[in-house]
């Protein structure tokens, strides 16, 4: 391994740990939100129907049809919460679920 490639690593490294520790400026960090996002290929890898996914993550059916068929694109803070589901389905499942039951 060159030493560029470990300085690269380590430093990838150090930025994580002050990241875990909340020792890291929040303003160095951006967060990404793709442009485009394949709400059917999400959907798909979750095993679920169109109805089920709309249901369970509180989209429209109609909405979730025409991202699919490609006649609308999400809006920026919907494509980041696909982002999420599509990262983490179970955790914002938990995170509906628990907003749901009262306190």
């Amino acid at each position: 391994m060159s030493g560029k490639v470990a300085h690269s690593i380590r430093r990838g490294l150090t930025q994580a740990l002050a990241y875990a520790k909340r020792e890291a400026r929040e303003e160095d960090y951006r967060v990404h939100v793709p442009t485009e996002i394949d709400v059917r290929a999400i959907r798909e890898k979750l095993g679920l129907t169109q109805t089920q996914f709309a249901a369970r993550f509180a989209f429209s059916i109609n909405t979730l049809r025409h991202w699919e068929q490609g006649k609308r694109q999400p809006e920026g803070p919907t494509r980041a919460y696909l982002q999420v589901i599509a990262r983490t389905p179970k955790a914002v499942e938990r995170a509906l679920r628990t907003a749901s039951e009262p306190s």
